[in-house]
């Protein structure tokens, strides 16, 4: 299977904006500051923007969709067609766990990230309390998320390159092999008939 171009630029272009989204989702985290209510003594958050959470599902909807081609396009490895022996193939198969692991790594990250980010605190107590903090999602998830995605993209592409050298048509070779067979046995008949002839 030869490399398609079109297949590597839609990988690369799916991840770099999900990674550009989970930058914005990391520089957009919701922030909280204690208010006190009109109406009665306690006090509850105030939080800004939810943006975060958006920029995260839209990251891990990218992801999954890029992730979602090149299995497709390689038929996730196991289910293809043979591949042969060697470097290329080694190369594919521990691409192929790194590819996995990152894009599991970024998922989990960009997802908790996001359901974190959307969780509001309201009220947190009375004005005794002045040590109280709104609940806010701690800095450096999206970021974990974002260089998780970067390094599934890197190994999503030297995946994709090491199946395509490695993947050498199974059924071809063996098709080949079975009509090889089959001329050495019909030259073999031939040999046994002009010997009877004889």
């Amino acid at each position: 299977m030869a490399v398609s171009v079109t297949i590597l630029v839609l990988i690369i272009a799916l991840h770099l904006i999900a990674f550009v989204f989970a930058i914005g989702a990391e520089r957009r985290r919701s922030e909280a500051k204690v208010l006190p209510d009109e109406y009665d003594d306690r006090t509850f958050c105030v939080y800004t923007t939810d943006a975060s959470t958006i920029y995260g599902l839209a990251a891990v909807a990218l992801l999954l969709l890029s992730h979602a081609v090149l299995n497709a396009v390689t038929r996730c490895l196991c289910c293809g067609k043979g591949l042969v022996s060697g470097c290329s193939t080694t190369c594919a198969v521990l691409s192929f766990i790194i590819s996995w692991s990152s894009f599991l790594g970024a998922e989990a990250c960009l997802l908790a990230g996001s359901a974190r980010n959307a969780y509001h605190t309201k009220y947190r107590g009375y004005f005794v309390n002045h040590d109280l903090s709104c609940a806010t999602l701690r800095k450096g998830v999206f970021a974990a998320g974002a260089a998780l995605t970067l390094l599934s993209m890197l190994a999503s592409i030297l995946y994709y390159w090491a199946h395509s050298k490695a993947d050498t048509g199974f059924w071809e070779k063996h098709r080949n092999e079975g009509l090889g067979l089959a001329t050495q046995h019909h030259h073999h008949h031939h040999q046994g008939a002009d010997s009877d002839k004889a």
